[in-house]
């Protein structure tokens, strides 16, 4: 009898049953996509036009409601930041009930009632949905709009505006909006100072009742909730909702540029450079390359496999991270790639970008790739299917977009089918590598030049406008001069001299906590101290004295590093110009440059060990208004006040990365010359 081994039942098996070994150095190859079966939306139309879908979900004793009006998109003009407002004026109270009211009911039950200028959304346990229906109609029926209420909002967004002007993010997004489609464009246009303050009351009531119609109006019902009980709570409280004529609006279709743009933000304090390339695109949700779009920015530039990813910051190291996107929209989308890279290599970074958009067109993607795609997109698409405020989003979009009705149903379908090729010409009809708008936020001392490769650079500031055209230098001007004029602007040589030390204390609030800055300076020693006090407690403190330093917060110390002392003796003295020669600093002087409107001249302070900062002292007066170090951020002195024969700026405005918003600090106490002891420097 054959002896039984294992080699032998295996061999067995092989010949039985089909069995062989499978190569794993190999991705299995994928089946058919599967028939999703995915769960209706129930819907009916109220007489006033309002369509109302519903996905019964009893898993949990939660509903909810998402409202959606289906306006086109808003020019606000001289009135930019007007719909910014209107959701939270039209939760500042109603006819029957104030602000705290209708938050402490909501509250009360625990649910969740918000409001914007195109929807209102609702949610709460079952046994609560009456009572915050009724919170929901309220809202949608009544509001007031107190004029209290919108001074507070509009002096909200001017201290965001202030922000953003500081962000490079923010104003990155700007400008390559406005470069995209245009200042006269709902998607280019950008709120200022001047159209926030232009929002009257009687624009937000003229919105509200322009706008909130239910004849443009979806209703969203998620939860335990069948759709006959719907019709009669829905009718209840929305079918006295008066249907009414909304206006409709057209715009003048963007085009890509007729040739590569290249739009250059001078953020001087930046190390690093935010990048963005885009052009508008035609594409809608259900047009035929909107799922191969999905497949084809997977492989670009989604996540930390893609090549954008893989290029630039996995081989080359210019970037924590690369992405890209395809957005689509009604009116016109917009393709997008990103990144934020290191000022050294900003050219190298937006070289690589258009190689890969090139490669991308020309050579396309490979099957491998096409494979991964597929695999990551299906399990996402899967796992988004757990949601049922995913099926009520699908039966909008259906509606919305007229799209088929089995399009969600076979969506994973069409996404298998596609081929190499299909994604291919995606990217040849999406993408022209040759009319790309190419935007740079960073160190235009340092980019500018080398940006000129990729085509003309235009200046822009911080609002995506052209910069003003400053005057050049005067030949005979030198950095020394300006320098001494500054000198001679706040009182001269022998006046500024004279102030050996100084102490000094401002008073500032950030997100309702009180700030006081206490700072001690003994020029004649060179020693400093400073003390940031919260609500009266001591939260941060640093001291430079005998060349040393020490930074202490929260219970700890820190010495400071040479380098590091080196860069804080720039903020070390009371009036530092007075000094910069004797302490062997660098000067440059970089142009004339708008700062806020004001010409200023902008000169580059280096010390010996390479730290540096940026001084702008204004062409007219001489007074030095501006001050950007890349580790404190910038710094806008105003409010000058005659203090022993000296101007001193007795205002300022403080932006940092490390604060979420503009410091406003005023001195509030200042003493020239005073006694100095030891005590007062440890």
């Amino acid at each position: 009898m054959k002896k039984i081994t294992i080699s032998f039942v295996l061999s067995l098996l092989v010949s039985v049953v089909g069995f062989a070994q499978v190569d794993r150095s190999q991705f299995p190859k994928a089946g058919p996509a599967p028939v999703i079966k995915i769960g209706e939306a129930e819907t009916f139309t109220l007489d006033n036009g309002l369509k109302v879908f519903v996905v019964e979900n009893d898993k949990l004793p939660r509903v909810s409601f998402t409202l959606v009006l289906e306006r086109d998109p808003l020019f606000e003009g001289d009135k930019a930041g007007l719909t910014g407002f209107i959701g939270e004026m039209m939760m500042a109270g109603t006819s029957n009930r104030s602000k705290e009211e209708l938050d402490e009911e909501v509250d009360f039950i625990g649910a969740y009632l918000n409001a914007g200028s195109t929807s209102i959304s609702a949610s709460s346990l079952k046994k609560h949905q009456e009572k915050v229906l009724d919170l929901m109609a309220d809202v949608l029926y009544n509001p007031i709009f107190p004029e209290a209420e919108l001074e507070k909002l509009k002096k909200q967004a001017l201290t965001g505006l202030a922000t953003s002007k500081d962000d490079p993010g923010s104003i990155s997004s700007k400008l390559s909006s406005a470069l995209v489609y245009g200042k006269d464009h709902p998607y280019g246009e950008v709120q200022t100072e001047e159209t926030l303050n232009n929002v009257s009351l009687d624009d937000v009531k003229n919105y509200y009742q322009t706008f909130f119609k239910p004849n443009i109006a979806y209703l969203a019902i998620v939860g335990d909730m069948s759709k006959a009980e719907a019709e009669k709570v829905v009718k209840k409280h929305f079918a006295a909702w008066e249907r009414g004529d909304v206006p409709t609006f057209t715009y003048e279709e963007p085009k890509p540029a007729s040739q590569n743009v290249v739009g250059l933000v001078d953020r001087s304090s930046s190390v690093q450079t935010v990048i963005d390339i885009a052009q508008p695109i035609d594409l809608t949700l259900g047009d035929e390359d909107y799922i191969s779009s999905r497949v084809l920015n997977q492989i670009f530039g989604a996540g930390s496999s893609s090549r954008l990813f893989m290029n630039l910051r996995e081989d080359k190291g210019y970037t924590y991270g690369a992405y890209s996107s395809f957005s689509a929209d009604k009116l016109v989308g917009q393709f997008s790639a990103n990144a934020s890279v290191r000022t050294e290599v900003t050219d190298s970074a937006v070289y690589e970008f258009i190689y890969e958009i090139n490669r991308l067109v020309e050579d396309g993607v490979t099957q491998d790739e096409l494979d991964k795609a597929k695999a990551n997109l299906s399990g996402s698409f899967g796992r988004s299917l757990e949601s049922p405020a995913t099926i009520a989003n699908f039966a909008l979009n259906i509606e919305r977009y007229d799209l088929p009705k089995d399009y969600y149903e076979t969506y994973l379908q069409k996404m298998n089918e596609l081929t190499v090729a299909d994604i291919n010409k995606t990217a040849d009809d999406l993408i022209d590598p040759d009319k790309l708008y190419i935007t740079a936020v960073g160190n235009a001392t340092e980019i500018k030049d080398k940006l000129e490769q990729f085509g003309t650079v235009t200046m822009y500031d911080n609002m995506g406008f052209p910069a003003k055209e400053m005057a050049a230098v005067d030949a005979n001007l030198t950095v020394e001069t300006v320098i001494e004029n500054y000198i001679e602007a706040i009182g001269g040589k022998s006046a500024v001299g004279s102030i050996k030390s100084a102490k000094m204390v401002m008073d500032a609030e950030v997100m309702g906590q009180q700030l006081k800055i206490e700072q001690i300076f003994d020029n004649s020693a060179m020693r400093y101290a400073q003390n940031t006090l919260v609500g009266g407690n001591v939260m941060q403190s640093s001291r430079i004295k005998e060349g040393k330093g020490v930074v202490s917060g929260q219970g700890q110390s820190i010495d400071m590093t040479d380098e590091q002392v080196d860069a804080a003796k720039l903020d070390t003295y009371f009036l530092p110009e007075f000094y910069y020669e004797t302490m062997g600093y660098t000067l440059t002087l970089d142009g004339i440059k708008d700062v806020e409107g004001t010409p200023a001249y902008k000169v580059i302070v280096a010390t010996p060990l390479g730290a540096s900062v940026n001084n702008y002292y204004s062409v007219e007066s001489g007074l030095k208004i501006k001050s950007e170090n890349p580790v404190s951020g910038d710094t806008f002195f105003s409010d000058y006040q005659e203090k022993n024969g000296v101007l001193i700026p007795m205002a300022q405005t403080i932006k940092s990365a490390m604060i979420p918003v503009p410091l406003e600090a005023k001195v509030t106490s200042l003493e020239l010359n005073p006694e100095l002891t030891e005590a007062d420097f440890n």
